[in-house]
């Protein structure tokens, strides 16, 4: 198993944003790279130890998701092969290769465009306290990780206070950014959700809720149009669950980080920095769990440059 790639360093290129997971840095005035490390986080910190190739795991499904997605929306992406990266990359491959992606730089929504097919997470805690999620009405009665009658648009925001997801209604989104591009982004969200849901049942997967970010680019015509950018359908965006074993009525088995907060829970940790490390067999089992993920979902059996 290789070694855990914590933070990245390309000398001078300026470094926009570093993420929980990601590294963001600027190439030009419209292209950015992104690269995706092996950080983790759980409670809105990112832990002492990272899981060894899950930025090449997270990079390699979203390229999966970039193309499969394709006839339904444009996406930022320009290229992920590293010997196509611009010359002043080359010196840094080791730390590109699998797990990079030049894109185009988007002015990007501020909604995290949420969907939900079945009622777990927050959306569950939502439902106990006031029978709906983001203001849509839900019947009565339902036990959680049930499906819903019909997937619901659950959109979230950032709060100032340590960049957790607050959900929101919909009229805000409306009042954001105005009602052409809420109806937009509604739209596709629901969209993608079903065609990617379609997949992943294929594959023996429930995709019970995932979440989107769009973003504007100009098209060849210099008028902007909507593109799916950041992370596509990913463990870390999406809550994937075992078909074979689904069971409403609590929580399920899950492909995402889900063991990694069990783990924390059962130390009792008190979510407050700095955040521990993870044992050795923590770290081995959440790795086997995204590259499950990444084998059911794409059909391949080893990732590219490992």
């Amino acid at each position: 198993m290789s070694t855990a790639l914590l933070q990245t360093d390309l000398g001078s290129l300026p470094l926009t944003a570093r993420g929980k997971v990601r590294d963001i840095y600027a190439l030009s005035s419209d292209q950015l790279l992104f690269v995706a490390s092996d950080r983790i986080s759980a409670f809105d910190h990112v832990l002492g130890s990272g899981i060894p190739d899950k930025g090449k795991i997270l990079t390699q499904l979203s390229l999966f998701w970039f193309d499969f997605l394709k006839s339904v929306i444009p996406n930022h992406l320009i290229t992920a092969e590293a010997s196509e990266f611009p010359a002043e990359l080359k010196p840094f491959l080791n730390q590109l290769d699998g797990r990079s992606m030049l894109v185009k730089r988007a002015k990007m929504f501020p909604v995290e465009c949420v969907v939900r097919g079945y009622i777990s997470g927050s959306g569950w805690k939502d439902y106990q306290s006031t029978g709906a999620i983001c203001g849509i009405k839900l019947p009565a009665g339902l036990r959680e990780s049930d499906r819903l009658p019909e997937p619901i648009f659950t959109p979230a925001a950032k709060i100032n206070t340590g960049g957790h997801d607050e959900n929101i209604s919909y009229q805000l989104v409306e009042q954001t950014i105005g009602a052409p591009h809420a109806d937009a982004l509604r739209t596709l969200t629901l969209d993608i959700y079903e065609k990617a849901a379609k997949h992943a049942t294929s594959k023996g997967l429930i995709l019970a809720d995932t979440k989107f970010e769009f973003g504007l680019i100009p098209d060849k015509n210099g008028n902007d149009q909507i593109v799916l950018a950041d992370e596509v359908l990913t463990p870390d965006s999406s809550r994937y669950w075992p078909a074979e074993t689904y069971h409403p009525g609590g929580p399920q088995p899950s492909f995402d980080k889900q063991y990694v907060r069990d783990y924390l829970e059962s130390i009792r940790w008190n979510k407050q920095a700095p955040a521990p490390a993870l044992p050795d067999e923590v770290v081995t089992r959440t790795r086997e769990k995204y590259l499950d993920a990444f084998r059911l979902i794409t059909g391949r059996t080893e990732l590219a440059n490992t």
